[in-house]
């Protein structure tokens, strides 16, 4: 059966969020029913339907400003795999932005990658998903440290927040950080001399901490540290693999490696390579 046999091919609106959903939790991942809608609400998803009206596949764009657009949430049910259905959708996702003077922008998994570079994308970042299950009880000594140089934020800090992502990884992602910022289960750390911050939010199967930009590794792992003081459970978060103190902070406390990433563009993005004060990913959907 080839790709454009007994489907049809639409954009998603919000009344998908349900299928689309459903979709990525049969492939074990962590977006939950509010990021799908953000993608819908502000990028452009397309969906591939079944003649009996399933959601099969997806691909998805995510415009930040006008340079550059990420690609992600390309999911393909697993009895339609191998019809060429995520190579189309990704195809006409690419060359869409393209056409529109938008650089795509995405991050790959090492199966993934191969894929990319033949369609010309470059490879940049390195960055790594790490995992932990978290037991509550952060120590007294600790928790001192954390209050002399970390305070909590929310929704009225988003100008600064926006402000240093920018700066840290050349991604104008206001809109998604004030969704971020509004959802019930999201927490927010920063610096006290307001020079880094750190977003915590809820997952379909586990926590997600980031993104998380900071002048040092110092800074960086407080904001760490009064995040998931708060948390028990499973704990996800992805760091860039030059950040090798950060990683063995993360070590000492019990997180692993999960798998690896690549972050790849088809032409010149200032997120290609991040940034000096990037160490914490907002999620390889979100860059």
């Amino acid at each position: 059966m080839v790709a454009s046999d007994s489907v049809t091919r639409r954009l998603l609106a919000t009344s998908d969020v349900g299928a689309a959903l459903a979709l990525s939790d049969a492939a074990g991942w962590n977006q939950t029913a509010d990021d799908w809608g953000f993608f819908i609400q502000h990028g452009r998803v397309q969906g591939v339907r079944s003649d009996e009206g399933q959601l099969v596949a997806t691909a998805a764009a995510l415009p930040y400003g006008d340079r550059q657009a990420w690609i992600a949430m390309v999911l393909v049910n697993p009895a339609w795999q191998h019809r060429g259905l995520a190579t189309r959708l990704l195809s006409e996702t690419v060359e869409g932005l393209c056409k529109a003077g938008i650089t795509p922008v995405l991050d790959a998994t090492p199966a993934g990658e191969p894929v990319y570079r033949r369609l010309g994308f470059e490879p940049g970042l390195a960055f790594e998903r790490w995992q932990a299950v978290l037991t509550p009880g952060p120590s007294q000594s600790a928790a001192a440290s954390r209050r002399a140089t970390v305070r909590t934020a929310g929704i009225g800090d988003i100008d600064a927040i926006a402000a240093l992502d920018l700066a840290a990884n050349g991604i104008h992602r206001r809109d998604l950080l004030q969704a971020f910022l509004s959802r019930p289960g999201t927490q927010a750390w920063m610096t006290r001399d307001g020079s880094g911050f750190v977003l915590l939010r809820d997952g379909r199967r586990a926590t997600q901490i980031g993104p998380l930009a900071a002048a040092d590794t110092a800074a960086a792992t407080g904001l760490l540290e009064a995040a998931l003081a708060t948390r028990a459970g499973p704990v996800f978060l992805d760091v860039a693999t030059h950040r090798d103190t950060v990683l063995a902070w993360l070590r000492d406390r019990g997180f692993s490696r999960q798998r690896p990433f690549v972050r790849m563009a088809l032409g010149a993005a200032p997120a290609l390579a991040g940034g000096a004060h990037q160490f914490i990913m907002a999620g390889p959907e979100f860059g």
